[in-house]
């Protein structure tokens, strides 16, 4: 047993944490792409960043180490949880309203066609 490396984790764990990171870090990029899409109005942009965040989350998900991090990578690794929280909030702020109003408009369209078909008259 080598008591010298005892507070090293193995090679391929500090790896793995690496890698959880750098996950941490492209989702904390697409999602600051997803709102700067969001600020300037850029629905299909926002969308296909969506997807690709997804696609990140669930690598990262499947990735996910049982290893514990480091102090430092732990701190990094709330750090940019946070960040990419706040950018959530700040998307959905800009994009619940527009939801809102897509929804309001489907809605008197559908409430429209409705009428138009009660009161169309057989001829």
């Amino acid at each position: 047993m080598n008591l010298n490396n005892s507070s090293k984790p193995p090679p391929d764990d500090r790896n793995n944490s690496m890698q959880m990171i750098t996950a941490y870090e492209a989702i904390l990029t697409i999602t600051n792409q997803m709102l700067q899409a969001a600020k300037n109005s850029d629905w299909d942009e926002l969308v296909t960043l969506e997807r690709d965040c997804k696609l990140l989350t669930s690598r990262l998900m499947e990735q996910h180490t049982r290893q514990p991090l480091s102090e430092i990578q732990q701190k990094k690794k709330i750090d940019l949880i946070q960040q990419i929280l706040a950018r959530d909030a700040e998307i959905r702020t800009i994009t619940e309203p527009r939801m809102t109003h897509l929804q309001n408009m489907l809605t008197s369209h559908d409430h429209k066609r409705k009428l138009g078909q009660t009161y169309q008259t057989d001829t």
